[in-house]
């Protein structure tokens, strides 16, 4: 079992080591650069090649049944869901067969409502504790799940 954080911008790259560290878990945080290793032995760094979607393109090409990935990306998300692995995102919700269809669209409308509208400003909300804590949680479940489907 691994655990994958898709790490250019993700907010909780050390609760999840956190977790991997309390499971001895393989955690390999995939970058473009710019990231710090860490002194954990669990814990490996990736570096891709600049360029659009090489984090996502290594990391769906070795997500499988009872891997957890951590991404905000939607179609990164989507080929791993298909492949067999957990999929978080960093606010603790889960990315599965029910439901990536419908954020898949989602992505896409709101892609063609910001090209609409090049004025648009976006309506994100900040990062909380509530989703920290959120994320820590719904991280344990996947990791467990991610246990039985392994054996």
């Amino acid at each position: 079992m691994t655990l994958y954080v898709d790490a250019d911008a993700c907010p909780v790259k050390a609760e999840a080591e956190t977790v991997a560290t309390r499971h001895r878990l393989a955690m390999v945080l995939v970058a473009n650069g710019g990231l710090r290793p860490s002194r954990n032995p669990l814990v490996s760094l990736q570096i891709v090649p600049d360029g659009p979607d090489e984090a996502d393109k290594w990391i769906a090409d070795r997500a499988g049944p009872g891997d957890v990935v951590i991404t905000n990306d939607i179609p990164l998300a989507a080929k791993c869901v298909e492949a067999g692995a957990q999929v978080l995102r960093p606010d603790g919700s889960a990315l599965t067969q029910a439901n990536i269809g419908a954020q898949l669209a989602m992505r896409d409308l709101m892609s063609d409502l910001r090209a609409a509208d090049p004025f648009r400003q976006g309506s994100g909300k900040g990062f909380t504790k509530a989703d920290r804590s959120r994320f820590l949680d719904a991280l344990e479940r996947a990791v467990r799940q991610a246990g039985k489907t392994r054996t």
